[in-house]
């Protein structure tokens, strides 16, 4: 069986969403509903770190893949996340190519990195599983760098050559807040921006992933080579179901 990071580096689309309630229900909702990954967030999501563990150890049982944005560029951090047996870590917010060199680093253990080792930790099956977690961690592990400001597409091409870097992910409302454009996804600086991303993407042998505001957007990013794509979020499924309820309610009650 292949594993997500294989398909990513093969050119396969790949779909996830992300889950922001600090819920372990809506996680294993989620996590259950099909999606190839889940993005179990740390910067904006409700959540901490003692959730996201619980929520790690619920998604166990449905097969996607866990990934864990985090809210520090910090080795105790990352380490901690890792630790706990996150897939991937998502970074936001990086602009400049040393940034991503550190994040990268932050994945792995020496000489690659610079994590620091624990064997009786839930990533190693608390040291049951120690040997086959190290010598599989480069397959299976996913980098995702978030380009969401204007100095970050600016050194895209560096950013994308950082050894260790799998997924080049912009994140729309940042960075078309950046350009002065909020959400005006058609506007020519926001095009060329994410055309530029996968370009270096291409070239770099990385994958270029986005999150997607609406499921009509997937063509857009598609056939620039997209394939790593975010679209929704627990807090927006549930949102969304209870307002076109009450809506079909009101509406046969003649409202």
């Amino acid at each position: 069986m292949k594993t997500i990071k294989h398909r990513i580096l093969s050119g396969e689309g790949v779909y996830g969403c992300w889950i922001n309630m600090g819920s372990l229900v809506s996680t294993e909702i989620v996590g259950r509903a099909g999606f190839d990954w889940v993005l179990l967030d740390l910067e904006h999501g409700a959540g901490n770190d003692n959730i996201m563990y619980q929520q790690l150890q619920v998604l166990e049982s449905t097969g996607v893949t866990p990934i864990v944005r985090t809210d520090e560029l910090a080795r105790n951090k990352v380490q901690r996340i890792l630790d706990a047996g996150a897939g991937g870590i998502m970074f936001p917010q990086l602009q400049k190519a040393e940034e991503a060199v550190l994040a990268a680093s932050l994945m792995y253990y020496p000489p690659k990195g610079v994590r620091g080792m624990a064997k009786s930790v839930r990533a190693h099956g608390y040291g049951r599983s120690s040997g086959d977690y190290i010598q599989n961690l480069e397959k299976n592990l996913i980098s995702v760098i978030q380009i969401e400001t204007i100095q970050a597409v600016q050194n895209i091409d560096a950013i994308a050559a950082t050894p260790g870097v799998d997924v080049l992910f912009v994140g729309p409302s940042d960075l078309s807040l950046a350009y002065g454009i909020f959400g005006q996804l058609d506007h020519p600086l926001y095009q060329q921006a994410i055309r530029d991303v996968a370009s270096a993407a291409n070239k770099h042998g990385k994958m270029a992933g986005a999150l997607l505001q609406d499921p009509e957007e997937h063509d857009m990013y598609y056939q620039l080579g997209y394939r790593f794509l975010g679209c929704g979020a627990d807090g927006y499924f549930v949102s969304r179901g209870a307002d076109e309820l009450i809506k079909r309610l009101r509406k046969k009650g003649g409202q």
